[in-house]
């Protein structure tokens, strides 16, 4: 009798930490080389689409860079590319990527397989952390987001906008997912 109470209870606490586990705050990371141009632009838009769909779900995002050097702002190019849209990234600082934020994440978004590649190589990734591209559910163009590092305005407008294009798939993703 005694077993089968501490079975009863047993199972009672592990669905109840399940069901507290699915009301708990979800981290979205997204990933570039040096978290001071693409990575930062897409931390800004996905918290953007996330406040537009009204979504449920507790999201919190964050920013990372594979070989990032904390503290650097984002690079002009950005900072103006995200003003056009009505996004300020003043405020943002450059950080590594650290194994707590991938133990941590519910999701990492990759801006190149490149990067997905090294996160696997440099990290011991933990099973159910999902790792996706930015751009790997929309359907047209490349699943890639190349570095606009050091190059024109247009550059930075058309990364942008084609980070844009893969938003409703990545609220989608998370809504259903997370």
């Amino acid at each position: 009798m005694k077993e089968d109470k501490e079975k009863y209870n047993h199972c009672m606490g592990r669905k109840s930490r399940e069901k507290k586990e699915r009301r708990k705050e979800k981290l979205v990371v997204f990933v570039c080389t040096a978290n001071v141009c693409r990575s930062p632009m897409a931390e800004k838009l996905f918290e953007q689409a996330l406040a537009k769909s009204k979504s449920k779900n507790k999201v919190k995002v964050f920013s990372a860079g594979i070989s990032a050097m904390d503290g650097d702002q984002a690079s002009e190019n950005s900072l103006q590319a995200c003003e056009e849209v009505g996004l300020d990234l003043t405020d943002h600082r450059s950080a590594a990527l650290t194994r707590a934020t991938l133990e941590n994440a519910s999701a990492i978004f990759c801006m190149t397989e490149s990067h997905r590649a090294l996160l696997n190589m440099y990290f011991e990734v933990p099973e159910t952390t999902s790792i996706f591209l930015m751009r790997e559910f929309t359907e047209d163009g490349s699943k890639e987001l190349p570095d606009p590092f050091g190059q024109d305005m247009d550059v930075y407008r058309e990364c942008r906008n084609r980070m844009q294009e893969s938003l409703p798939s990545l609220v989608n993703w998370v809504e259903k997912n997370l």
